[in-house]
């Protein structure tokens, strides 16, 4: 007889258990997605420094210029009444001719990307006033 009850008691006992195991299994799931997300910002936290030192240590590479902007070009004689005779790269035939728009002050007082054309420029532009961007368009049809 005591073995019966030992029996029904060990029987019972574990189906008493089992509820309790499934609440406590409920509540470790949600501890454990709060204590996955806390992690993560901090992963992503060291992440961060990490970029900024590797773009500290890149160094800067200076730039070679293109090899047909530095070909000699022979002005035509109404650009090289503005800029001088003789050849002259792209890049120093736009800079000679911005230095005589800046020295005749021919750049628009209200509207600085206008040039407002002399004599010697309207032969370039062939019209009065003109843009700085179409500026260096007009200019390359006076070079070879």
């Amino acid at each position: 007889m005591m073995e019966k009850i030992q029996m029904a008691t060990a029987k019972k006992a574990p189906a008493k258990k089992a509820p309790a195991k499934k609440a406590v299994a409920k509540k470790a799931p949600a501890k454990k997605v709060a204590a996955k997300k806390a992690p993560a910002k901090k992963v992503a936290a060291k992440k961060a420094p990490a970029k900024k030192a590797a773009a500290k240590k890149a160094p800067a590479k200076k730039r070679t210029p293109n090899a047909a902007f530095m070909k000699a070009m022979t002005p035509s004689d109404a650009l090289a009444a503005i800029i001088g005779k003789g050849p002259y790269p792209r890049t120093e035939v736009t800079k000679r001719v911005w230095d005589y728009i800046k020295k005749n002050k021919l750049q628009d007082a209200v509207n600085k990307r206008m040039i407002n054309a002399d004599e010697k420029l309207k032969e370039i532009f062939k019209k009065a006033q003109a843009s700085m961007f179409e500026m260096t368009k007009m200019i390359n049809a006076h070079l070879k």
